[in-house]
C-alpha cells in the first residue's frame, strides 16, 4: 500500500546537522520521491543525504539574516508552516521539535508526527534561555509571546492524527502537555562509521557535546579535576569559557573535530560521561558502537538506552561527587566491547526503518496500533 502512497515530509528548519536532521535524512531515503517542506534551509549545513532531495522552503528563506539569526524570527514560523498547500498527499510525515507539526492537512490526508520533543522553547522556557545567548531585552520580548505560542502549539497538536515519541521521556511529556498518547520509536543511529578498536582503551574519559550550561558538562569537568583523572572535551559553545576557568590540568578542550577524529577518541576512551538530562541522546549509542561504556545521569533518554553493567552505568544525582564515584565504578568494571556493540545495534537505522514502515502501513490501512504504549489510533481525528 505504501508504494502507491503520495508522501510529503515536513521539518522545522534545515539549518544544522543534528540528530533530528538525521531522522529526516533517513525518511528521505525511505521515501525518495517525497518533497521535504521546511521553513528555511542552509545549504552549507545539510547532511550529504539531502543532495538529491526536493527541498521546498517557505517565504521565510528570503528574510534578511535568516540563516544566522533563524531563532530570532520565532513568531513567524507558525505562519510559514501553515502557508503550504499540502492537498493531494496521502500521507504527511512531520519531524518536529517546534513548528512542523502545525502544518494543515485536509480531506483524507493522514498526518503522522515524529515528535523529538514538545516545543522546548515554549514549554521549558527558562532552561532553554539559560542555554541561549539571548540578551535581557530579547528574553523579555520572547517571554511576552510564550502564552500565545503555547496555545498555538496545543491547538495544532489536535490536528495530528498520530504522534510518535522518540523516547519514553518525550512520550511522558506529550501526555503531560498535550494530553495525547503516542507510539515510541527511537531515533536511528548511523552505526556504519563506528568500529570496535582492536587496541586497548586509553586512560582518559570523554565528553562530546555542545558546551551549553543545561548539559551539565561542569559536573564532568569538576569531577575529573578533583580526582585528577584525564578528561577530553570535544565540542564548543557559550559555556566553554566558564568550563575552562574551572578545569584543572588533567582536562583538555579540543573544540570541534571532524568525524574521523571524534570516532578515534570514542574508540579509545575509558568511558563517555553523559551528565545532562536529554530527550534521547545519540552520542552515548555512538560510543557504544565503538565498544566503549557510558556513565550517564539516571534520567531522560538515557533510561531508554543504558542497560547497567551491559553498556554503561548510572549516577543518581547531578553532583560532581556522584560523577566521581561513578567513574571509579566504571574503571573497576570489566567491560565486554563486543557485547556493548551488540547493544548499540538494537538502535540502528534498520530497526528504525522497520518500525516506521510497520506503523505507517497499519495507520494507512486504518488499523488500531498495539505497540509499546498500547495506543489506540483514531484515523482522521
Amino acid at each position: 500500500m505504501m508504494r502507491n502512497c503520495k508522501v510529503a515530509i515536513v521539518h522545522d528548519y534545515l539549518v544544522q546537522m543534528g540528530g533530528a536532521e538525521r531522522v529526516v535524512e533517513l525518511l528521505h531515503r525511505m521515501f525518495p520521491d517525497a518533497p521535504i517542506y521546511t521553513a528555511i534551509q542552509d545549504e552549507a549545513r545539510l547532511w550529504p543525504g539531502f543532495r538529491d532531495a526536493d527541498i521546498r522552503t517557505s517565504w521565510m528563506q528570503h528574510l534578511p539574516g535568516i540563516k544566522k539569526r533563524f531563532k530570532h524570527y520565532f513568531m513567524l514560523y507558525p505562519l510559514a508552516v501553515q502557508s503550504w498547500d499540502l492537498r493531494g498527499y496521502d500521507l504527511v510525515i512531520s519531524s518536529s521539535s517546534a513548528y512542523a507539526k502545525g502544518v494543515r492537512v485536509t480531506g483524507d490526508t493522514l498526518h503522522v508526527c515524529y515528535c523529538h520533543t514538545p516545543m522546548r522553547f515554549a514549554w521549558d522556557f527558562e532552561r532553554y534561555m539559560a542555554a541561549s545567548e539571548a540578551g535581557p531585552w530579547q528574553r523579555r520580548l520572547a517571554g511576552w509571546f510564550m502564552p500565545l505560542l503555547r496555545r498555538w502549539d496545543r491547538a495544532n497538536t489536535r490536528g495530528v492524527h498520530h504522534l510518535i515519541a522518540n523516547s519514553t521521556a518525550v512520550l511522558q511529556r506529550i501526555r503531560a502537555i498535550y494530553n495525547r498518547s503516542a507510539s515510541l520509536i527511537h531515533p536511528p543511529v548511523n552505526l556504519s562509521r563506528f568500529r570496535v578498536a582492536k587496541s586497548a582503551p586509553g586512560d582518559y574519559f570523554l565528553v562530546v557535546s555542545r558546551l551549553v550550561s543545561y548539559k551539565r558538562i561542569d559536573l564532568a569537568v569538576e569531577a575529573c579535576t578533583r580526582a585528577g583523572k584525564k578528561l577530553i572535551v570535544i565540542g564548543d559553545g557559550p559555556d566553554r569559557p566558564r568550563l575552562e576557568a574551572m578545569a584543572g590540568p588533567t582536562v583538555r578542550f579540543l573544540g570541534r573535530l571532524d568525524d574521523e577524529q571524534i570516532t578515534y577518541y570514542m574508540q579509545h576512551c575509558q568511558a563517555l560521561i553523559f551528565p545532562g538530562l536529554e530527550d534521547f541522546g545519540i552520542t552515548p549509542l555512538e560510543v557504544n558502537a565503538c565498544g566503549r561504556p557510558v556513565l550517564a545521569f539516571r534520567g531522560g533518554g538515557a533510561l531508554d538506552t543504558i542497560e547497567p553493567e551491559v553498556n554503561g552505568l548510572f549516577f543518581a544525582k547531578q553532583t560532581a561527587e556522584e560523577v566521581a564515584e561513578g567513574l571509579e565504578r566504571v574503571a573497576a568494571f570489566r567491560w565486554d566491547a563486543e557485547k556493548i556493540r551488540r547493544h548499540a545495534e538494537k538502535f540502528g537505522e534498520e530497526t528504525f526503518v522497520r518500525k516506521m514502515e510497520s506503523l505507517l502501513e497499519r495507520l494507512m490501512e486504518g488499523k488500531e496500533v498495539d505497540d509499546e504504549t498500547h495506543t489506540l489510533v483514531r484515523r482522521f481525528g
